[in-house]
This record gives C-alpha cells, structure tokens and sequence, in this order.
C-alpha cells in the first residue's frame, strides 16, 4: 500500500535533478521518505536524493521499492502548476496512480528485476572545499555554458575561479574567499568537469540557497545542497576530465 500527496512543484523539483543523469529510476519509498540514487549509463555522474517525509503532504506506506519511467510522470506534472497536489497511490502488483485534478493517470511500474540495481556512493577524502551561494554558482555555470562544454575549476587558498575556453572566446569568473561562506584549500589545484551534467543541475538553486562543492585536482567533483528548507538533500559526484584530457 502507498498513498502520496505531494505539491506538484517538489514532484517537479526532483524529477528535474534526477532526470540530468537518467530517465528511469528507482524509487525507494520507506516510512520516514524517500531515497533516489542514480548513476548514467558511462558512470560519469552519479545522484543520491533523499526526502523526508515531512515534505510531503500526504505519506502513508509500507515501504516498497518501484521502477518508474520519469518522463510520463513529469507529463502528469506539466499538466498542473505550483500549488497544486497531487495524488499518488500503489498497491502490490498494480499500477502507480496519479491523480491531478480530475485527471486519473495510471503507469505500469518497471520490473525492478530488470533494472540495475542503484549505485553506491562513493567514500571521497577531496582536499579542498568551498560553500557559496547558488544563485551565483548557476549564473556562473550558465556563462561557461555559452563558451564551451567543459569547464575548469581552479582554487588555491584565497579565491574559486571558473574558466572556460575555446578557439574564439573565454569566459573567467572569480570569487574570492571573503565573498563566500567558507573555502577550505591547502594548496593550488584545478580539474575539468563536463557542463553537460554540471549546467542544468545549476538550475535547481535558489537566490537563497547554498551549494557545497568539494574536489581537487584531477579529483571527482562532490555537490551537496538541499531544497525545500533542509527536507530535501542531494548528493551529487562527477568524474573530472582527467589532465591529459585537455
């Protein structure tokens, strides 16, 4: 038994990180809330997503593991608008229905069988650490975006740049240390990172929000922030470009 109610704009808001790296999933849903991990098919990028409970409107369940094709759920949701509930509700060996409104839409799970079974997160000890506002992290990662498709993130002791350069044009963006809310580096590092993952997971930061970025060089980038006031978390590791790359 699961029944869900939930604000059409979290539904919204998870679907759209998750669907950066992949477009189905499986979705853990256990009594205190949801847990989504995810990694695409060249292991480049990987997501672990929680949401409490609390989040949620509605959530009453035994806790069950469902195979879902993400696509037609986000066609249930581009239907309503912020604001509005909808309704969600499984029982063993049924459909997964949702309910928007008077719209009644019934999906046929996924055979979790047939799916591979969700990665485990990686243990990183990464060198150096900053903490930012994410409205400016997305705006630089936005500007990157316009030059190319890989970007380099350097840092030393002092400041964060964010460089991108092709054969015509380049793009530098600098936040010095006393423009953040911590930055944490021993030494000078740097390491390349595909926009392709980064830029559209910039999009899910908020003016108030703060993102947690860790790596160093030549290492795996780690991000972590969270939405929906503390409720929802995302952990969030790419694979760098490695220097004989670029």
């Amino acid at each position: 038994m699961l029944n869900i109610t939930a604000r059409q704009e979290l539904i919204s808001k998870i679907l759209d990180t998750l669907m950066i790296v992949v477009e189905d999933a499986r979705f853990d849903f256990e009594e205190d809330g949801l847990t989504v991990r995810v990694v695409d098919s060249s292991h480049v990028a990987m997501i672990k997503l929680t949401v409490d409970a609390a989040a949620f409107d509605g959530w009453e369940l035994d806790a069950k593991e469902i195979g879902l094709e993400m696509k037609k759920i986000r066609e249930v949701t581009t239907l309503g608008a912020s604001g509005d509930l909808i309704e969600i509700s499984h029982q063993d060996g049924g459909d997964f229905t949702m309910s928007l409104g008077k719209i009644v839409r019934n999906l046929r799970p996924l055979d979790n069988a047939t799916m591979a079974s969700p990665p485990s997160l990686p243990k990183l000890e990464l060198p150096c650490k900053i903490v930012m506002n994410g409205a400016e992290l997305g705006q630089a990662l936005k500007a990157a975006k316009q030059v190319g498709d890989l970007v380099t993130f350097s840092i030393d002791e002092s400041s964060f740049k964010v460089h991108v350069r092709n054969n015509t044009d380049s793009v530098n963006i600098s936040f010095d240390k006393d423009e953040m809310d911590e930055l944490v580096c021993d030494g000078a590092a740097r390491s390349q990172y595909s926009l392709t993952y980064l830029e559209p997971l910039s999009r899910r930061f908020g003016p108030s929000d703060n993102v947690t970025i860790q790596f160093g060089e030549n290492f795996p980038l780690a991000m972590n922030f969270t939405f929906e006031d503390g409720a929802a978390e995302v952990d969030y590791f790419l694979a760098p470009r490695v220097e004989s790359d670029y």
